[in-house]
């Protein structure tokens, strides 16, 4: 048995909690876990680590490393596949039993489960047993596993129980997201499972599926590992429902009911927090209000209603509850106008750690960076800008102009504008310095590498450190 963690999202869907570079499953919603890290734990329940894989893009692997390397720490880094442009799920599922075949030589009939990284799920139990059974019994079918509904949820896709068959049903018909009248009768009905996402398969049963149903994607498949790569940003953008499942009369259900949610929108997530007093939200005549402060600050509210107030350090989103899609108008206006507020919040994460913006000025800025042991940053100048570094915890190694510098807490040194320079974490735990930009152009372009481990250098205008 082997599982695949699909973590491609986009980001947008959570704004301003998530960001194009930060999409939802990074994010630490419930407890002192991310998303994606419950999604491995519950998982890891089920099989040992080295049959674990992902797959993302580019700029999610080393996101997804160090978040599973948190509670991981041997966790193979090749455990990762990265797919070269953001496709939907049919050719991301494809790509990953590619590798899965051509580097780590699994039989065509093992069965694998493809899971989303950032759904809530709050019974592990039930989970386990209902993610073993699956796994067990799949055989040559497509596979899927659905939630029995709990309320006559709009949001969600909708599958129909045909016969059953042992521990599973024969899928009748996949169905869009309903209206509320609709939604109503197949819920009194008990014939309908929630379209969670969760598939699982064996790589025969898969390729024959896209053989009789998605020809194109096929075609690639059942090619080499390199031209599969080379060719993959040609193929249609389709998920698993549209290239196979609504297509297939080999689909079957496993019913699950486990207290699953796929945080959608804030007003999913506020279902997950309705029983949760919130201590800094000071209410005056109002009802039907969910708050979520990312620096915990006091809200107060009077004489409203029915909102979803969410504060990050940089943005600030008031919306009518029921509209959660309309979070997409917002983004797209973002990206119309090129505003920063798309990508990144304050607090940017990169291969070797993160930094959060303290102070921006028009003349200094002041920022917190956290780089992880045995990680460094590029070797680099800035052509406009000063620094002044303070270790505030940790061990540094710091290459300043032609000195190598080690410094432990409460030492400091001040690196000019065009001095070559470099941060490294030579120590055991996570390095935390204090930086201070001085200079008359203080935007993360202003770098030029020289050497980087994170295949950087080449791209001299890229995003800091």
């Amino acid at each position: 048995m082997k599982s695949v963690i699909l973590c491609g999202g986009s980001g947008t869907r959570l704004w301003p909690l998530s960001r194009k570079n930060y999409p939802k499953q990074f994010l630490n919603l419930f407890g002192d876990k991310t998303l994606i890290q419950e999604t491995y734990l519950r998982i890891r329940d089920i099989m040992p680590k080295e049959d674990i894989f992902f797959i993302t893009n580019q700029e999610g692997f080393f996101n997804v490393y160090n978040q599973i390397k948190e509670i991981e720490e041997e966790f193979d880094k090749d455990n990762i596949f990265i797919e070269p442009k953001a496709m939907n799920t049919a050719p991301a599922m494809a790509l990953a039993i590619k590798n899965l075949e051509d580097k780590f030589g699994i039989a065509s009939d093992e069965s694998i489960i493809f899971l989303p990284s950032d759904h809530y799920i709050k019974n592990g139990e039930a989970y386990s047993r209902v993610v073993k059974e699956a796994l067990k019994n799949v055989d040559d079918h497509i596979g899927t596993i659905g939630i029995t509904p709990t309320s006559p949820n709009v949001s969600y896709g909708y599958i129909k129980k045909g016969e059953r068959s042992g521990p599973f049903f024969k899928v009748s018909e996949f169905k869009e997201k309903p209206d509320k009248i609709t939604a109503e009768k197949y819920l009194e009905s008990g014939d309908y499972v929630w379209n969670a996402g969760m598939y699982l398969f064996n790589s025969r049963t898969f390729m024959r599926e896209l053989e009789k149903h998605c020809q194109e994607l096929h075609i690639l498949a059942k090619g080499k590992l390199s031209d599969f790569l080379e060719k993959f940003e040609t193929l249609p953008s389709i998920s698993i429902d549209y290239a196979i499942s609504e297509k297939s009369d080999n689909v079957v259900v496993f019913e699950g009911a486990f207290d699953w949610n796929d945080i959608g929108s804030f007003d999913s997530l506020y279902e997950t927090f309705e029983s949760r007093p919130n201590e800094k939200h000071v209410n005056f005549d109002s009802e039907n209000i969910f708050i979520h402060s990312d620096s915990d600050r006091l809200v107060a509210t009077v004489g409203v209603q029915d909102l979803n107030i969410i504060e990050t350090a940089d943005s600030i989103l008031i919306q009518k509850r029921g509209r959660g899609e309309d979070v997409k108008k917002v983004v797209n206006y973002l990206k119309e106008h090129k505003m920063k507020e798309l990508e990144d919040i304050l607090i940017v994460h990169r291969p070797w750690g993160r930094f959060e913006v303290l102070i921006d000025d028009s003349d200094h800025k002041v920022k917190k960076i956290i780089v992880h042991p045995g990680a460094k940053l590029s070797l680099q100048s800035h052509n406009r800008r000063s620094e002044h570094w303070v270790v505030v915890r940790g061990t540094a190694e710091i290459i300043n102009g032609e000195k190598t510098l080690h410094l432990k807490e409460n030492e400091s040194t001040y690196i000019p504008a065009g001095n070559k320079h470099r941060l490294s974490n030579s120590g055991d735990i996570n390095l935390e310095i204090i930086e201070v930009q001085t200079g008359d152009y203080l935007e993360e372009d202003d770098i030029v590498r020289y050497d980087d481990i994170y295949n950087r250098a080449e791209n001299n205008s890229t995003a800091n450190s």
